[in-house]
Parts: structure tokens; C-alpha cells; sequence
């Protein structure tokens, strides 16, 4: 995908893309740090159809559920031939116990034989955390393991 960089003079600047329809969607960061999601028309990459403000939290997680389906649906390709293994999103909640906690907190490995492989942050993928990397609301895992693994991760992160 192209993504076009545009200067707005005095506001801060646009990025954004075509989609198969012709419609542009992007965000335009503005200079006092307001982010506004923008879908333009097809015909007038200029007239916005819809703009969206955005605080710093939710454009966070607007790129955690736009970026963690990518890479799990690529970790799921690359183990499609490995009979038993599943790939999954594993949302840090605000009322998770392991907000604010470590990775090795969980102890995931030794009480579910799942593997973290990286952590969605703020449309961010951090690859391979490793113990000490610490989790905050918001985040999504992308977990490797069996079918049962992965429920009992789930449970872990949700109930200590």
C-alpha cells in the first residue's frame, strides 16, 4: 500500500491510503497532538466523509485491533502444517491482576505450555517479550499453543 504524507500548514499532517473503492482513510496528527481518523470520497480526496477524533488511548487501541488479526492470521499460515498448534489474541484488560505486572509474573510457559511470541501496545508490535517485560490494559498478546493451552492462558490473564 502507498500511504501518502501530506503537510497541512498550521494543523499538522496527513496520512492516508487508498482503498479498493477508491475512498481514502487516514489519520491526520495535528500539531497540538489531536489525532482525527478521516475517510474521504472517491471522487475528492479532499472532502472528507466522516472524521473521527481520537484520544491518545483509543487510537492506541484502534492499532492494536487493526495490527494483532494481521499478525495472528501470519503466525497461523506459518503453522498451518503443524497439527495442534493455534495462534491467539490475548487481551490485558483494565480489570486484568496482571496490569501493571510482568510477563513472567504469569508464569504462562510452566502453567499452560503457551508461548507469548509478541505484544500488541499502541499499534506497536513488540516481538518476543521477554520476564520482564511489563503489561499494561490495553494490551494484546499473540499466543502460540494448544487449543487447551490457550483457554487456560485466557483464564490465567483474566483471573490470576
Amino acid at each position: 500500500m502507498n500511504v501518502e504524507v501530506t503537510p497541512l500548514p498550521g494543523i499538522g499532517v496527513r496520512k492516508d491510503f487508498a482503498l479498493r473503492t477508491g475512498q481514502r482513510i487516514g489519520v491526520i496528527n495535528h500539531r497540538d497532538g489531536a489525532i482525527e481518523l478521516i475517510i474521504s470520497r472517491a471522487d475528492d480526496p479532499d472532502a472528507c466523509v466522516a472524521s473521527i477524533p481520537l484520544t491518545v488511548d483509543e487510537s492506541a487501541t484502534l492499532g492494536n485491533l487493526l495490527g494483532a488479526p494481521q499478525l495472528v492470521a501470519q503466525l497461523t499460515e506459518e503453522h498451518k502444517d503443524l497439527p495442534g498448534i493455534q495462534t491467539k489474541q490475548l487481551p490485558i484488560e483494565d480489570n486484568s491482576p496482571y496490569d501493571g505486572r510482568t510477563l513472567g509474573d504469569t508464569q504462562m510457559r510452566t502453567r499452560t505450555s503457551v508461548s507469548v511470541v509478541a505484544v500488541m501496545r499502541a499499534g506497536q508490535v513488540h516481538p518476543s517479550p521477554g520476564p520482564d517485560y511489563t503489561f499494561t490494559s490495553g494490551d494484546l498478546l499473540v499466543a502460540v499453543g494448544t487449543s487447551e493451552g490457550l483457554g487456560a492462558a485466557a483464564k490465567v490473564l483474566k483471573n490470576g
